[in-house]
């Protein structure tokens, strides 16, 4: 098995590359679909990477405020707890496969806002060698 450090810092660049992906889109002139489906790819990948960090087997979910949750019974960070994945959450799948949804801008800037602030959390309170 590989060592707690290395699977959280592989879950913690994945979240990058998504959130990237998200932040592109969302200064590009559209649409913004995807922007909201990365942002809520890379919150998936940050929470499931502290998750990663403390030994826990990874659940097969696309289900935020249930991340959230896990983690704050490892790590009651009040930053993490403060942040409202509600919506991010209806973007992994909903978003997706609903042909009639197409986010405004403002909505996409929204959703990458929110993943910062997850991602600056989490990575506030991992040790420097999970760190992308």
């Amino acid at each position: 098995m590989k060592d707690r450090s290395v699977l959280a810092r592989g879950w913690f660049r994945k979240g990058d590359s998504d959130l990237a992906d998200a932040r592109r889109t969302t200064a590009s002139e559209g649409p913004y679909d995807t922007a909201c489906f990365h942002a809520q790819q890379a919150v998936e990948k940050y929470l499931k990477g502290v998750l990663a960090w403390r030994g826990l087997e990874i659940p097969r979910t696309h289900d935020l405020e249930e991340l959230q949750r896990l983690c704050i019974q490892l790590e009651p960070w009040a930053e993490l707890a403060s942040c409202d994945l509600t919506d991010l959450t209806a973007y992994a799948v909903e978003l997706r496969y609903d042909a009639e949804f197409w986010p405004p801008q403002p909505m996409a800037v929204e959703a990458v806002k929110l993943a910062e602030q997850v991602r600056a959390s989490v990575l506030a309170h991992m040790p420097s060698e999970t760190r992308p």
